[in-house]
Formats: structure tokens, sequence, C-alpha cells
């Protein structure tokens, strides 16, 4: 009986294993060399698309901006128009945050921010003054001393929608209040010159966010949750759409990994919002100033062809 030759079996077996390894490797790079953001017209969420832009564009990858709605953005996840959202608050989001999770349209990568908190605001002054919680809203001599207005962010923002419920259901009395809409930065304006005028008004406010140090900012205790259950506090998200998660395994580890403290992106709002940077520039002093923090988002992230990705990052910053 003729018996096979061992060493040349193992060696074509060897040479077809290693015939392999190319469309092996390929097929754990990631499909698309596109990242598609959501970015509503908010501070904090614009400078931090552009400072993970900065860090991913070396890696390989084109980063586009969707300058929508927060409520569009789920909807652009839904349909495979976005890739990802960096600003999945909530609970004050979470209608629409449900919506597309009952679609199975998106997957939730967990909080990238820690210390987050919204509700209705007040300068300080006005809390001083003895207004710390939203059920006194309803007393007629605290409405008229604010002028009967709650100024708030865009219209169609999810945040808008819990006001004009609260509304609706004379929450705080609310029914009786008007509700101003505006963008951020036309609301803060508002706010800016009820400070220096140390005239009270009512307005939405969250942290992280460079309004709560400038206008000693204190956020009103909010009994019916009107914004959320514990006065507020609120996770901010990182949501991706499903197809995009499963096709993209290095991307998203580089998302997965990419969190901030409340203290870090309020200091880059500073500089963006309030001191009015130009926005790839406060986004590359951040990534310079903050090299330990590269580090953290990196690990184990690599450029598209394979090669490490902190060595490629730090490039682009020299």
């Amino acid at each position: 009986m003729h018996r096979p030759d061992i060493h040349r079996t193992a060696l074509l077996a060897t040479l077809a294993l290693t015939s392999l390894l190319p469309f092996t490797t390929q097929a754990a790079q990631d499909a698309s060399d596109e990242l598609r953001l959501v970015v509503p017209p908010w501070p904090g969420v614009t400078v931090k698309s552009e400072i993970l832009a900065q860090i991913a564009e070396p890696l390989g990858y084109q980063v586009e901006a969707l300058e929508v709605s927060s409520t569009v953005g789920y909807q652009t996840l839904q349909s495979g128009e976005s890739d990802a959202f960096l600003a999945g608050w909530l609970p004050s989001q979470q209608k629409s945050y449900d919506a597309s999770m009952e679609t199975d349209s998106i997957i939730d990568l967990g909080n990238n921010v820690t210390g987050a908190r919204m509700g209705f605001a007040v300068p300080g002054y006005a809390y001083e003054a003895g207004v710390t919680n939203a059920e006194q809203l309803a007393d007629p001599e605290i409405r008229e001393r604010f002028g009967a207005e709650i100024y708030s962010i865009e219209s169609g923002s999810t945040v808008s929608d819990h006001l004009h419920e609260a509304a609706e259901a004379d929450t705080y009395g609310l029914s009786q209040w008007d509700l101003r809409e505006s963008s951020t930065p036309s609301m803060l304006a508002e706010v800016d010159a009820a400070k220096r005028e140390q005239r009270w008004i009512l307005f939405y406010g969250w942290t992280p966010h460079w309004m709560a140090p400038a206008y000693d900012m204190e956020i009103l205790d909010d009994p019916a949750s009107v914004f959320g259950e514990n006065n507020g506090q609120s996770d901010v998200r990182t949501i991706v759409a499903h197809a995009y998660h499963s096709a993209n395994p290095n991307m998203i580890r580089l998302l997965d990994q990419y969190e901030l403290t409340a203290a870090e992106q309020s200091e880059f709002i500073r500089d963006f919002g309030l001191d009015e940077g130009e926005l790839e520039t406060v986004a590359r002093d951040w990534l310079l100033a903050n090299p330990e923090r590269i580090e953290t988002f990196l690990e184990g992230v690599t450029t598209r062809d394979g090669e490490p990705g902190l060595a490629a990052v730090r490039a682009s910053l020299e």
C-alpha cells in the first residue's frame, strides 16, 4: 500500500493556509473608509466630533459631519444615511432612542461623558433669591418676575418636545408660559444680556457646558421629571447604526473607547463656544494638550491598512 508523504502533506496544508491569510486579514478590516457623524448644532458635540475626526483621518478614514437635529439624526441612523452619533442624551432623547432600538437599527456603545445633567436653569442670583425648585414656576409672582418666558434650543429638538408636552399637561403651570425656541448661541445671548442687567431669566441649561461657570448657572430641582429622573442626570451615549457596527470593527473599537469627563468636555466647549476659537484649532489644541487621552482612545486601534494607530495620529500632530 502506498503511504502518503506526511511531510509533503503538511507542507501543502501550510501553503494552503498561508494563501488564505490575505483574505482573512482583509475580512478583518473595516468595510468602509467613511464615518458619517450626526452633529446637532451644539458646541459640545461639535468639538467632540471634530476631535474624533482629527483622530480618525490619520488612520485612513474620511469623516463627514451631518448637521441635523437629534430627532432627524436618529432617523438617518435608521435609514442608513449616517453611521454614528456622539450625543445620545438619555433620557431626554428616550422616545427617538427607543423607536430606533425597536427597529433593531442602532447599537448603543455606552456613555461617553460622565457628570451630565440638564433641566430648568437660572443664573446664580435668581437661585440665591430663592428660586430652587421647578414647582415654584407655578407661582404667578415668580412667573411675572421671569416675564413668563422660557428660552430653549432649536424647535424640533427632543428638549423642546419635552417642554411642549409639559406645557400641554400644565406641569408647573407651564401652560401660562411662552416657549422661546432658537439656536443655542441665540439662547445664550439672551442669558448673557439678562445676566449683565441682573434680570431674571429661565432657560434650558445643561452640563458639561461653559454656561455653568459663566452664568453661575443652577439647575432647578425637577420633581415631575420633565427632564428625566434624578433631577435630569443624564447619560451621553455613543449610538451607532447596526449595519455599520457589524462591518467596521476597528472604528467601533475607537468609538467605544472615546470617552471624556465633564471637565474635559467643558474645557473645549469654553474654548470654542465662549472664546470663539476656530473649530479645527480648538480640537487640535485639545489633542496636543492631552496626549495621554489619545493613548486611551487608540488602544488596540490600527490604521485601515493595519499599522499602529497611535503612531499615525502622533505623526499627524507633529
